[in-house]
């Protein structure tokens, strides 16, 4: 694999575009995470249960997010990226503010599954567009940065969501001009959507990076550019321990961090009695500066690694960062001291996001350059899809259908991390051997 990056561009510029690409992936995060803070006036305007509003939070969200990834994704390994990131961020600005004018439960479901269409087109081509602007041994500390973007978007979002439940909490509706009277919450759904305007013009400023030239020789067929399906499916195929134990660990991570980011505003209110603004406010902090720190930790663990010798460096980091996981994340829930439990929360948000980068970079190493974005949207569709319907749907429905009692959301979320994180464990240690081989090999063709 090659590992120069474009003399087209200097470092100084390849760190810009991940700054920009960072700042697209933040305001993504906040309009798709915006809603978690919202849980009780919406249930309340539109008379719904806690199901319903894990659906809204998650599979509304991840259905397309995850089916029409895979075409995009396909689109970008052949075409340009930035033009496909800008429209993506184009829709899903539009469909954010479309959200404030929701008046069903309904409505603001169909709106919901627009955000998630407009935010497929991001990550799949940012990962490419990173991997052709930087060199192997750096592109996991590249990836981490954009990764902080989940965590520092969803903080910002909880932040900024405070404030506007204040708001909410004293005034139930506004007047606005041609739209009428709406409730505060809506009107918070026309603020979020703002800042996407700022990222279209900052994508203007980014230019399309060559594609680095290879061919990859994989199980004695030829991958070259502008794949069939039925090479992709070979190429998996030919990498299948790789795959199962990629594709299977983060997915039962991602399940448990979507029920945390989701609930734990709840959990706080319920559990702990914090008026939501507060509990918007610690979370919020909590996930600005350990959920951002997390994932640069994890390039760094990464990169020492590495220099122990350790050719499968990533993903023993991302197995080791799940181990770590699973005591906090069954403590924290279920602690009756509301100190322990934040500062419990806080050890538990720089776990959890401790990976998250590793998770693209480890198949932009391993998939050939025409084929990572599909790769990626591929996991994405199996990843995101059940991490986004299983994590907060899991624990509505066992608080809703088994407890049958919101205020044990704090024993659901503990149920599901005691049994999701040990498998995601016994996954990615399932892979190392096989991925330390795959990059061993990958390192030799690139002398």
């Amino acid at each position: 694999m090659a590992s120069n990056v474009s003399k087209e561009f200097s470092p100084a510029y390849s760190w810009y575009v991940v700054a920009v690409l960072l700042l697209a992936y933040t305001v993504a995060f906040i309009d798709r995470s915006i809603l978690s803070l919202l849980v009780e006036p919406i249930k309340n305007d539109l008379q719904i249960s806690d199901t319903q509003i894990s659906l809204l939070a998650g599979f509304a969200f991840a259905i397309f997010y995850s089916v029409l990834g895979i075409p995009i994704a396909r689109l970008a390994d052949r075409s340009k990226r930035t033009a496909i990131i800008s429209i993506g961020v184009a829709l899903w600005s539009v469909m954010t503010a479309a959200c404030g004018l929701s008046k069903t439960y309904w409505q603001l479901f169909l709106m919901r599954i627009g955000v998630g269409v407009g935010e497929a087109a991001l990550s799949p081509a940012a990962y490419s567009m990173m991997a052709d602007y930087f060199p192997t041994h750096k592109l996991a500390k590249a990836i981490s940065v954009y990764a902080m973007g989940l965590y520092g978007g969803a903080g910002l979002a909880l932040l900024a969501g405070s404030t506007v439940v204040s708001f909410v909490n004293a005034t139930k509706s506004v007047s606005l001009p041609f739209l009428g009277t709406v409730a505060s919450w809506q009107l918070t759904f026309f603020a979020v959507a703002l800042p996407g305007v700022v990222v279209l013009a900052l994508m203007a400023t980014v230019r399309e990076p060559d594609r680095k030239s290879e061919t990859v020789t994989d199980n004695n067929v030829v991958l070259k550019s502008h794949q069939p399906l039925s090479e992709i499916i070979c190429f998996l195929g030919g990498h299948s321990r790789i795959i199962v134990a990629h594709f299977g660990g983060f997915m039962c991570v991602g399940v448990v961090v979507s029920a945390f980011m989701v609930w734990v505003p709840e959990f706080l209110r319920r559990t702990h009695a914090y008026d939501i603004a507060d509990a918007g406010f610690i979370y919020g902090t909590l996930l600005l500066v350990f959920g951002t720190s997390g994932p640069y930790a994890g390039a760094w663990y990464t990169e020492f690694l590495r220099r122990k010798g350790r050719q499968d460096a990533e993903m023993r980091a991302a197995y080791h960062g799940t181990l770590c996981m699973i005591p906090v994340a069954v403590l924290a829930p279920v602690v009756t001291n509301s100190t322990v439990a934040i500062v419990l929360l806080a050890m538990l948000t720089f776990a959890l996001s401790f990976p998250q980068g590793l998770t693209a970079t480890i198949l932009q190493l391993v998939a050939p350059n025409r084929m990572r974005a599909q790769v990626t949207a591929i996991f994405m569709f199996i990843a995101v899809l059940s991490g986004y319907t299983i994590g907060p749907a899991s624990v509505a429905i066992i608080a809703d259908y088994f407890f049958r009692d919101e205020a044990s959301i704090n024993i659901c979320l503990a149920i599901v991390s005691a049994c999701l994180l040990p498998i995601g464990a016994l996954f990615l240690r399932s892979g190392l051997e096989a991925y330390g081989v795959v990059i061993k090999d990958l390192s030799v063709d690139s002398l």
